[in-house]
């Protein structure tokens, strides 16, 4: 990662807050860095968990996530299958802290991750659900509650953010001027049930702000904790003829709470 692109993100986490609209702390509330894991130092003990083809589907291919210099990166073969065979799944799963610790993202509690990634033209938009990013509840078989996705709309290749929950848009931006280049992105969360929770979401390419969209009074809490995830998680079900061997690079990652 460039020099460059650490000062972009490190300035904008450095200077006031960018607070959730509709936050309004009490005292003067900041961004506090609470995870800065180095690939190259950490590698993938800077995630709680690590799925890497659970399936055991694909041996030949192993492992499909691992660091790379200053970098994660995520393989993707056509061949990979999940436990549930109609689908894709090379994720890592939460923030860890330590040898057994790891951060708690809990009802009420602000939130903040930011990183680059690299998406090739090879990891396409389909036309069912590509997810680079989710935020869950942990557990088997818990649904998304947030999803950051490359999905075709009308045909056109997209990157978006949803609320699974209640199948809210945040925001959608053309994936075509992000391909083969490092994106900065910037995910704040409000964990809150019913109307409580709030989201904002921001993509900037060569300095310069794709999208800055974001959500208030809406639904981001299931039941326990909200626990990030990171890689690519796909359907097979995609209609467009997108599907091939492709990767997904990230580094960077820092996770603060507004606190």
């Amino acid at each position: 990662m460039s020099t460059s692109r650490r000062a972009v993100l490190g300035a904008a986490v450095a200077g006031a807050a960018v607070g959730l609209a509709g936050v309004t702390p009490a005292h003067a509330a900041s961004w506090q860095q609470k995870w800065a894991p180095s690939a190259s130092g950490d590698g993938l003990g800077a995630f709680e968990t690590v799925e890497d083809d659970r399936a055991d589907s694909h041996p030949a291919g192993h492992p499909h996530i691992f660091a790379t210099g200053d970098n994660w990166r995520f393989n993707m073969h056509t061949v990979d299958r999940d436990t549930s065979t109609d689908r894709q799944r090379q994720e890592v799963t939460g923030l860890r802290t330590g040898s057994s610790g790891y951060l708690k993202w809990n009802e009420g509690q602000t939130w903040r991750v930011t990183y680059s990634m690299y998406i090739p033209s090879s990891l396409k938009a389909t036309t069912t659900f590509t997810h680079i990013m989710q935020m869950k509840q942990p557990g088997t078989g818990t649904s998304p509650i947030v999803v950051q996705s490359l999905r075709r709309v009308n045909g056109k290749q997209t990157i978006e953010l949803k609320l699974a929950i209640d199948d809210i848009l945040v925001g959608r931006t053309d994936l075509d001027p992000l391909h083969d280049k490092w994106t900065d992105v910037d995910f704040q969360i409000k964990v809150g049930n019913g109307s409580a929770g709030s989201v904002r979401w921001i993509l900037k390419s060569g300095g310069s702000t794709v999208i800055d969209a974001s959500k208030t009074g809406v639904d981001t809490f299931l039941a326990d904790r909200v626990r990030p995830k990171w890689g690519i998680y796909r359907s097979l079900g995609d209609t467009s003829g997108s599907l091939q061997d492709t990767y997904l690079l990230l580094t960077n990652l820092r996770g603060y709470q507004l606190v």
